[in-house]
């Protein structure tokens, strides 16, 4: 599934081995990593990032949209700022959840919650009823991006990864944002 959507400034599209360096800016960082759910270590060298990438490209081919694993580009100048991912939660496999993680040196300027929005209106336009956020509770980052994108707080849990985190829910009439809006800075960590 080559999907590749565009916002004024960022170009959502599927990894490639070409982005291994910059993928390792952003899952080789123990200050992302260690917000994401599951619990991950960093990814250690650009062999590791390579075989990660290797990984999530085959495993794409097989998963029916909306799930997947996408690069967040940099319009301006194609340098991979973060990565999207929309999977099935734990422990049932019946909940999507979107995901979204930026390097530490894109934090601040909109762009998870520009390349989110973009990505939950395709993920809405090719089946999914509702989409779910989770985040640890002090991850005031991600929340503050999940709210940003409409998505409605239902409460806390450790149902999900075996980590007690804050679960955000957004349905079609829930979004407030328009996926290719001018963009305001906010603040974006890994969720």
């Amino acid at each position: 599934m080559d999907v590749r959507l565009e916002t004024g400034r960022l170009l959502v599209r599927p990894w490639t081995i070409l982005d291994t360096e910059d993928a390792l800016a952003t899952y080789g960082v123990a200050d992302v990593t260690g917000w994401l759910t599951p619990a991950t270590d960093h990814v250690g060298d650009a062999d590791a990032m390579r075989a990660v990438l290797v990984a999530w490209a085959e495993a794409q081919v097989n998963l029916e949209p909306p799930r997947g694993r996408w690069a967040i580009e940099r319009r301006s100048d194609g340098v991979v700022v973060g990565g999207l991912a929309i999977r099935l939660l734990p422990p049932y496999q019946d909940d999507l959840e979107v995901s979204f993680q930026l390097r530490p040196d894109a934090w601040g300027h909109g762009y998870a919650r520009e390349a989110a929005a973009e990505l939950i209106h395709w993920a809405f336009e090719n089946g999914a009823e509702e989409l779910f956020a989770v985040a640890l509770p002090r991850n005031t980052r991600a929340i503050a991006t999940a709210r940003r994108l409409g998505m409605q707080w239902v409460g806390e849990t450790d149902k999900y990864y075996d980590r007690t985190l804050q679960v955000y829910r957004v349905r079609p009439g829930d979004l407030l944002v328009e996926p290719t809006a001018p963009e305001l800075p906010d603040t974006d960590r890994p969720s």
